[in-house]
């Protein structure tokens, strides 16, 4: 009889426990979560206990009560409540981003390894809520927070979503909701893809028609390869001043910004505003047209090298992180095939084909960015690999070696080309196209495909793991005019390459994401994002 009622009571611990465990969703799944009976009971009377060093986090917990409750919280030194405080020792086994957080029915604590952990503490303290707390019309003036331990940390350091804004420029405002939804999901690194052959995005003070005629378009392509035009201009760029305002505003919620200044191709904006940049001599105004362009940057003028270098230095003067993203994708080598002066380039330095003097011109802005203290990045062409499979037929022989220091951002191609990039010494981000672009359709990319992405490739090597960076999703805009029809893109996608960024392999379950997700998607309501509502 006793054997029996223990299992009994197993049986109903085990179900209890499961039942408990059931209620916690938190986007993207922490490393280790527990959870006990009971509550701590959350009013407008709670205090957060915080030390001059957290006072910046302990802001953030305020303004999250305060819309729930309609009251500012107390900060205090001492006393019981919600306790913010920076542990160092986590370091050790959470990493710098690394975070926990415990709830008992006395009090609240929420400790980071730095006060980026401690933000993401918040964020998952945030989800906990309920997900209409911040409504307008919310009522309650006791919540139910569960008893709850939490350890966390990411699974990768470089967790990104990029923005094209040259194809379709969005704004300020777009942005910083962009960046309030990215906090929330733990992703640390915006890539901001600001100049293309369709706009010029960002003040150069140097070089002012870069925004006064590179910003402008007279009209633009309405479908793929099609002359169709939609029948109006567009246009905008951001000051130094807003750029400044956007980038303070990003690093409150603890994301990097990275800077995208395509060269030496997509360059059509900038030769239209300086026609001495190109190599056709034929670009007067910015395209209408997406896609492969002819015209690029004239590699082979020292003139136009240093202006590239002018523009970057006002960029590592306005950035504070150590990386730009020079694109490097899609040059059209026909064009340098057919020029003199590339070609006369290319036998003055003893380089072997356009594919070299691309790799040529790509490490001497790379030692460039290293004697400014800074690093670059670019899309996979830069290592000189066939991507496209254009040029199967004609010399594309590479001799050039890339600048180690380069982190290789793979899109495309074969992925035996990130074993080649990592075993090469470099650092890899993984972005490959059929499985991050938020311009592709869901049927494409339905959300269930999005999640299953793994940024290391099946098949390599455990000793090159730690050369993957992380991941990162791709907005491209040329056929997504409008912030309504971006976030549909975008949501709820982003949330499941946020999982991929941070959760680890084993503890990721499609299922168990997507009953999480039904919670944001209510708080998206509430605060009027548009999303893709199929889970399909």
């Amino acid at each position: 009889m006793k054997m029996k009622q223990l299992k009994f009571t197993v049986i109903l611990l085990i179900f209890f426990g499961f039942n408990l465990q059931s209620q916690i969703h938190i986007v993207p799944q922490p490393l280790e979560i527990s959870i006990e009976e009971g509550f701590f009971i959350l009013n407008d009377d709670v205090k957060i206990i915080s030390t001059k060093e957290t006072k910046e986090e302990a802001k953030i917990l305020c303004s999250i009560l305060k819309e729930g409750f309609d009251k500012k919280a107390k900060i205090s030194k001492k006393g019981s409540g919600i306790k913010l405080y920076i542990n160092q020792d986590l370091e050790k086994n959470l990493g710098k981003e690394g975070y926990k957080l415990s709830s008992k029915n006395n009090q609240i604590v929420i400790e980071g390894a730095s006060k980026a952990g401690l933000f993401y503490g918040i964020q998952s303290f945030k989800q906990l809520l309920p997900s209409d707390f911040g409504k307008k019309n919310y009522k309650n003036k006791n919540v139910d927070f569960p008893i709850v331990e939490i350890s966390d940390k990411p699974r990768f350091s470089w967790r990104s979503f990029m923005l094209d804004e040259s194809r379709h420029f969005k704004g300020m405002e777009a942005v910083k909701n962009l960046l309030d939804e990215m906090s929330v999901l733990k992703m640390n690194v915006f890539h901001w893809h600001l100049v293309d052959d369709q706009g010029w995005r960002i003040e150069i003070k140097k070089y002012p028609n870069l925004t006064k005629i590179g910003s402008y378009r007279k009209d633009t392509q309405a479908k793929r390869k099609s002359p169709e035009r939609v029948g109006f201009s567009h246009e905008g760029f951001y000051t130094q001043k807003q750029i400044k305002e956007i980038i303070k505003y990003a690093e409150e919620r603890h994301i990097k910004i990275i800077p995208e200044i395509e060269m030496p191709g997509h360059a059509t904006a900038a030769i239209a505003s300086y026609p001495w940049l190109g190599i056709l001599g034929t670009t007067s105004e910015v395209t209408q047209e997406f896609g492969k362009l002819p015209d690029s940057y004239n590699v082979s003028d020292p003139k136009v090298v240093q202006f590239l270098k002018d523009v970057l230095t006002e960029v590592f003067e306005l950035f504070p992180e150590n990386v730009v993203h020079i694109g490097g994708d899609e040059v059209n080598f026909k064009t340098w095939e057919n020029s003199k002066m590339i070609q006369d380039k290319i036998k003055k330095e003893g380089l072997s084909s356009p594919a070299d003097l691309q790799i040529y011109f790509t490490n001497e802005i790379s030692n460039f960015m290293e004697d400014n203290n800074h690093r670059m990045m670019g899309w996979n062409e830069i290592l000189g690999d066939n991507v496209h499979k254009e040029h199967e037929n004609s010399n594309m022989e590479v001799k050039q070696k890339l600048s180690d220091n380069a982190i290789i951002h793979f899109w495309k191609g074969s992925l035996d080309l990130v074993n080649k990039a990592v075993t090469s010494g470099h650092e890899v981000v993984n972005s490959l196209h059929s499985m991050t672009y938020l311009d592709y359709t869901y049927k494409s990319i339905p959300l269930s495909k999005a999640y299953s992405f793994d940024p290391i490739p099946e098949g390599l090597d455990e000793k090159y793991h730690d050369k993957i960076l992380g991941s990162g999703c791709q907005m491209w805009s040329e056929w997504i005019p409008t912030v309504e029809k971006m976030n549909n893109q975008v949501f709820p996608r982003l949330a499941a390459y946020a999982e991929v960024g941070w959760t680890s392999k084993e503890n990721k379950n499609y299922n168990n994401f997507v009953i999480g997700l039904k919670k944001m998607q209510n708080r998206w309501k509430m605060i009027g994002i548009n999303f893709h509502e199929s889970l399909e």
